[in-house]
């Protein structure tokens, strides 16, 4: 039995959408879906009880837990010796749950598997997975090296610059939008950390599965569209989500040695894209001038990024 988990939040047509895809194109795996919505205010729950009944089990929050808080209650109701987090901004295709189930048949031993995602016009969303951060990614970061040579993984370690996503691969970590997990091991990490209210959960949830033996990996031969960031539209808004999330992880797996340094190294990220955009945009991109405004918006909030130092509430 598979338990696919869903949670939903202001997604309602992605959401019917990705659960019609569920049942049109999974035939070969035993699966319940459990769907919690996060108090969301377009009819999403009503929606999604009128048009699936009692094929899902539908679980309505009063509150928005955020994505980490909602899927460990959901996963309290599951029933499956394998767990399947999907995103509502996701669409299966051609037997895509069927064909990630039978890969980690295959491989078994590595405990944590994932997919391939396009985007909407089935071009590659390279962010089915991601390498851990190091004070390299960091520096690189911080430097603009890693946007400037995205396709180079030696600049751009955490995105694996350059990789298709073609064929099978060990990886660090596997996107929470199509992630599959035994249930044995989600209850042995004790699920998400719920400190992290949306980003870097999974990346948290895959380091610690690491030290356990897991050993996550992705196969091209599971293909879904993962739209993303749909439930988040402003751009300000999830940079700084993204980067508290960062910082966290920098908390979380960071050497005591280390943790001073690639704090203030991710602090120079916002710093560093507003000037290179406001540059550009002195030269005559129209695109870096709001893309500028972006990241100065996004450096004006560290008082919303974590007080991380001296901090004993992980």
């Amino acid at each position: 039995m598979l338990s696919i988990i869903i949670v939903s939040f202001n997604t309602k047509n992605m959401t019917l959408e990705c659960l019609s895809s569920v049942f049109e194109e999974t035939h070969s795996s035993r699966f319940e879906l459990i769907v919690l919505d996060n108090a969301s205010s377009d009819g999403s729950a009503d929606a999604l009880e009128a048009e699936f009944g009692d094929s899902i089990r539908l679980i309505r929050s009063k509150e928005n837990m955020g994505f980490a808080a909602g899927n460990n209650v959901a996963i309290t109701y599951a029933v499956g010796e394998h767990i399947l987090l999907l995103n509502p901004d996701t669409i299966v295709l051609d037997k895509a749950i069927d064909r990630l189930m039978a890969y980690s048949e295959r491989v078994p031993s590595h405990k944590i598997w994932g997919g391939k995602t396009l985007f909407a016009d089935r071009k590659l969303n390279p962010s089915s997975c991601w390498n851990k951060q190091t004070l390299w990614s960091l520096t690189s970061q911080a430097m603009g090296l890693s946007s400037m040579f995205r396709k180079n993984t030696f600049f751009n370690p955490e995105g694996i610059g350059g990789w298709e996503r073609d064929g099978v691969r060990d990886v660090d970590i596997v996107s929470g939008c199509f992630f599959l997990i035994k249930a044995s091991l989600w209850k042995a990490l004790g699920g998400f950390r719920e400190s992290f209210f949306m980003y870097g959960e999974e990346a948290d949830l895959c380091l610690r599965a690491a030290e356990l033996g897991a050993t996550p990996s992705v196969t091209d031969t599971a293909t879904i569209v993962h739209y993303g960031g749909a439930s988040e539209t402003v751009r300000a808004d999830k940079l700084v989500r993204l980067i508290h999330a960062k910082h966290l992880l920098i908390e979380y797996h960071f050497s005591p040695k280390t943790r001073v340094l690639g704090h203030f190294l991710l602090s120079l990220w916002p710093q560093s894209r507003h000037f290179s955009h406001s540059l550009l945009a002195l030269l005559g991109r129209l695109s870096s001038e709001t893309k500028s405004e972006v990241w100065r918006n996004v450096s004006l909030r560290q008082n919303e990024w974590p007080s991380l130092l001296g901090r004993n509430d992980f």
